[in-house]
């Protein structure tokens, strides 16, 4: 399965008016970082910067200046994304800029069965909130001590743990984490040997002879009916 969280930074909030200026995206495999993403600075075509924006993002008109506009990094983004779900925080406004980006270049909209939508998603879990970026990794313990500013890549880092903390997925990580992931050809996790084998020495044995006295004493104790006598009688019993 593979997953692409995004987001966007604009140039304000009028979708009918403001443009895309930065667009990032990390990939997930089977809910883990291939290590594969795109980040993008985009030309707004001679949109201003709102100053409200600009205090968000930290990105300037001048920062813009040579950068591409959006339709020379269009057909880029839809090969980094094509098959893909496309995860996002409050994805209605991400998803929203994008299909009038695309509408302008005459490309279909994204489906919108293609999107989750992370916001949702916390406010399910969390309904108490509060469920910004910031306060969901402040709840699952993310490290964001270096997001002074947002940033669509940046961002799209820190929304990835979160998303996997969001659908449970930590579990999962913890118990590959252990064992070496293999991805195959088709970019999924391959199958895993977890088999554990016998040691090759055996451990020797920690109960003292004066323990194991004491222990058969108080077995001898239970009635002839005691599961302690069954146990006992194992092959290898008495060394453990």
């Amino acid at each position: 399965m593979r997953e692409i969280i995004f987001d966007t930074e604009t140039t304000g909030l009028d979708m009918r008016e403001d443009r895309i200026i930065e667009l990032g995206g990390v990939e997930l495999v089977n809910r883990f970082p291939t290590g594969r993403t795109f980040h993008r600075f985009i030309n707004p075509q001679g949109r201003a910067v709102h100053a409200e924006a600009q205090a968000v993002h930290g990105i300037s008109a001048a920062d813009l200046v040579g950068k591409p506009i959006f339709s020379e990094i269009a057909e880029e983004w839809l090969a980094f994304t094509d098959g893909a779900k496309l995860i996002a925080h409050n994805a209605n406004f991400d998803i929203g800029f994008l299909n009038l980006e695309f509408g302008r270049l005459g490309h279909p909209a994204i489906d919108v069965g293609r999107v989750v939508d992370t916001l949702a998603l916390a406010r399910r879990k969390h309904p108490m909130g509060p469920n910004s970026l910031d306060a969901l990794c402040r709840r699952y313990g993310i490290d964001n001590g270096h997001r002074t500013k947002h940033g669509a890549l940046l961002d799209s880092e820190l929304l990835a743990e979160v998303y996997i903390e969001l659908i449970g997925g930590k579990q999962a990580a913890l118990i590959l984490d252990a064992v070496a992931v293999q991805m195959n050809g088709a970019g999924e996790v391959a199958d895993i040997d977890i088999s554990i084998g016998a040691r090759p020495i055996a451990l020797p044995p920690r109960l003292t002879e004066a323990e194991r006295a004491a222990h058969a004493g108080l077995v001898r104790t239970l009635g002839e009916k005691a599961l302690w006598l069954k146990v006992e009688a194992e092959p290898g019993a008495a060394q453990n």
